[in-house]
């Protein structure tokens, strides 16, 4: 999965920086001050962006995101 050419708003970006810190969604919203609703439909987004739609969809967004910041650095 490849997110380089794949819309990543910086709010999308923030959610995705704590989910591969490995944060559930309540916490991912309790650090970004919104509703884990509002969580849930940013990673819904992010899933249909990067073509998810079946299994293990937090791991395979958490991983793809990780390796990403890992070429950035």
């Amino acid at each position: 999965m490849d997110l380089d050419g794949m819309k990543v708003t910086p709010r999308d970006q923030q959610v995705l920086d704590l989910l591969v810190q490995g944060c559930s969604n309540k916490e991912i919203a309790g650090q970004l001050s919104i509703s884990p609703r509002t969580v849930k439909q940013h990673l819904r987004t992010l899933f249909l962006r990067a073509g998810i739609r079946d299994g293990r969809k937090r791991v395979r967004l958490a991983t793809a995101a990780f390796d990403r910041a890992e070429v950035k650095l």
